[in-house]
């Protein structure tokens, strides 16, 4: 099996053998989370630092939650405190940061490539991408399959649709590689201009119809519509779009009964999904938010225990030890 590296940049790059890997260690600290005391000394002496250089509540949250809960000394760095408010570029603030010694760097951004290029000049550091402009969010795509094979059983042999912005939506990107390495069947559906023809050069379906992407669908997951697109003119409205592709429980039921439904946030009720399903049994929308904290977790323990070494070198018996003690 390859090496990780030193790093989390991506889906692109992991094999299967390593998704399932960074699953099965996250599966350990889910209990965790469960305790009335909610903490083990596994990174104890570690110190990680979360530089969010664009808005998150759940990402954020998750892995400075994720950080303490494993005893590692936790440092957030937002974009509107960062001298790069100042004209400082993204490179000398991480070297200012590198030179404080962290051992984890957990960076979001708006340009595609920037936790690439910060990773680059942090020699002794993890550097994990939550989130890169248009490009990838690994973590996210991460706990959302945890979430699947939870509620399923497994995670191959699978018919998984998404729902709305797949152009701009990294979640969907990342998705789709983590998706492929398992054989998954993809499909997207939205408007034309969310979801171009390009994306079959990633071996998925694409259409412009909610009926035929969503017949037999074991997973449907919904993308958030964003508001700002509308000035761009990607879709005439909110409203009109609503009309076409909300997820709805009387079209889950006629296409795809069985499935289940995702969602990465923040959602927007009555305009991509129904509260009936967001809330209803097929949703796992929370379950989401409690494995953000548990793979985000085994994220941090493989890069902290686990750097420069083979993934099958790395003792799950002793995280799993760990979380017990």
């Amino acid at each position: 099996m390859p090496e990780i590296g030193p790093h989390l940049l991506g889906i692109d790059g992991l094999t299967r053998g390593q998704v399932d890997f960074v699953l099965e260690t996250a599966e350990q600290f889910v209990e965790v989370s469960e305790r009335n005391v909610k903490k083990v000394p596994t990174l104890r002496g570690k110190t990680v630092i979360n530089l969010f250089l664009e808005p998150s509540t759940r990402t954020r949250s998750s892995f400075e939650i994720a950080g303490k809960r494993l005893s590692a000394d936790v440092i957030n760095v937002s974009g509107s405190s960062s001298s790069t408010t100042k004209g400082e570029t993204l490179v000398d603030t991480a070297m200012n940061l590198h030179s404080m010694r962290p051992d984890i760097v957990v960076i979001r951004h708006p340009a595609a490539g920037a936790p690439h290029l910060i990773a680059k000049h942090l020699k002794n550091a993890a550097v994990v991408n939550a989130g890169d402009g248009l490009h990838e969010h690994p973590s996210q795509a991460l706990l959302d399959a945890l979430s699947i094979k939870q509620r399923l059983g497994r995670l191959e042999g699978l018919t998984m649709t998404i729902v709305g912005d797949s152009l701009r939506a990294r979640v969907a990107r990342s998705n789709i590689l983590l998706h492929r390495l398992y054989g998954n069947k993809i499909r997207l559906v939205a408007p034309p201009t969310l979801a171009v023809r390009e994306f079959e050069e990633l071996g998925v379906e694409v259409f412009h119809e909610m009926g035929p992407a969503l017949k037999g669908a074991d997973v449907v997951m919904s993308l958030r519509m964003k508001h700002e697109y509308l000035k761009d003119f990607f879709v005439p409205n909110l409203d009109e779009y609503s009309r076409r592709f909300i997820v709805s429980e009387p079209v889950l039921k006629q296409y795809c009964p069985d499935c289940i439904v995702l969602a990465p946030g923040p959602i927007i009720r009555g305009t991509e999904i129904t509260s009936e399903v967001a809330d209803g049994p097929r949703s796992l929308i929370m379950k989401q938010v409690t494995n953000g904290v548990a793979v985000r977790m085994a994220v941090l323990f493989l890069l902290c225990v686990g750097r420069g070494a083979h993934w099958e070198d790395v003792d799950v018996a002793a995280a799993k030890e760990q979380a017990a003690a």
